[in-house]
């Protein structure tokens, strides 16, 4: 692909994410799939605060170090001549369509991970302690959680030798489908049994935000279904009424617990506070 590609790529980043942002907000409005008192103000106010705040860490990560920033990693590596795809007998689509898969086949483990390991754990829980699922719920993620999963992105592009431009489409791809997993939107039966077959629906990810442990195991995948599908981590149908069903952790539910403040802190509050408590 070339630098213009990039280039355009690179500067649609954010207004493809605010537009969609709102326009996801606004089919919420309309075709909701849970209804009732949502704490919009506290939780809106609380993901919005803490999404700028882990943009601005990405931000500086990426100008005091190139390693931290995955699309200048892999313009490095593409320079450099390093990675497995470098060399590989591909068109340049060839490469882009299996980075693409390649990558979220990795955000998908990234996930797994973060739920297995205790310290990783908690900070991921950040993300899992909101008591509603929409779209805000997609960018409630805590800083340091974000700057792990760009070290990641950036090793990966460097290892694999992703393409400079399939790193920033998959970057667009991955806010994206975060943006529509998480929405609290009401799709047509026949159309959410028809996009689950290929990709992860907002009542498929809603499953994964319940409190109970054997749902929280599954349905990790951001965009596609086939890694939970392979895993045998798929799971279709949840144990209780997903219009009434809990949603968030047992020990976060609390009003206070949903300020940003309290989410900055929350991993190095309450040791004992890991996944295996939420039986």
């Amino acid at each position: 692909m070339t630098d213009s590609i990039l280039q355009t790529l690179m500067a649609l980043r954010i207004p493809v994410f605010a537009g969609l942002l709102l326009a996801v907000m606004t089919a919420e409005r309309i075709r909701p799939y849970r209804t009732g008192p949502m704490q919009r103000r506290t939780r809106w106010t609380a993901a919005l605060l803490l999404g700028l705040t882990g943009s601005l860490c990405g931000l500086t990560a990426g100008r005091i170090a190139t390693a931290f920033a995955p699309v200048a990693a892999a313009a490095w590596a593409e320079q450099a001549g390093y990675g497995i795809l470098a060399g590989a007998p591909l068109p340049a689509w060839g490469k882009v369509l299996l980075s693409l898969l390649l990558l979220d086949g990795l955000i998908w483990a990234q996930h797994l991970v973060f739920h297995r390991v205790p310290v990783l754990w908690r900070l991921h829980r950040v993300h899992h302690s909101d008591t509603e699922m929409d779209v805000t719920t997609a960018i409630r993620f805590h800083p340091l959680e974000l700057l792990l999963s760009l070290m990641l992105k950036s090793a990966a592009a460097v290892i694999l030798g992703i393409p400079p431009a399939a790193m920033a489409l998959f970057e667009i791809l991955l806010s994206s489908s975060a943006l529509l997993t998480h929405a609290n939107l009401r799709l047509p039966a026949r159309i959410d049994a028809l996009l689950r077959r290929v990709v992860i629906t907002p009542s498929l990810h809603r499953i994964h935000h319940s409190p109970t442990r054997q749902e929280t195991d599954s349905n990790y995948g951001f965009c596609l279904s086939i890694w939970d599908r392979l895993a045998g981590s798929l799971r279709t149908v949840p144990l209780s009424d997903p219009t009434v069903m809990e949603l968030g952790l047992h020990d976060f539910r609390e009003r206070q617990e949903q300020t940003a403040t309290r989410l900055l802190l929350q991993p190095f509050r309450k040791p004992d506070a890991v996944v295996r408590k939420m039986d």
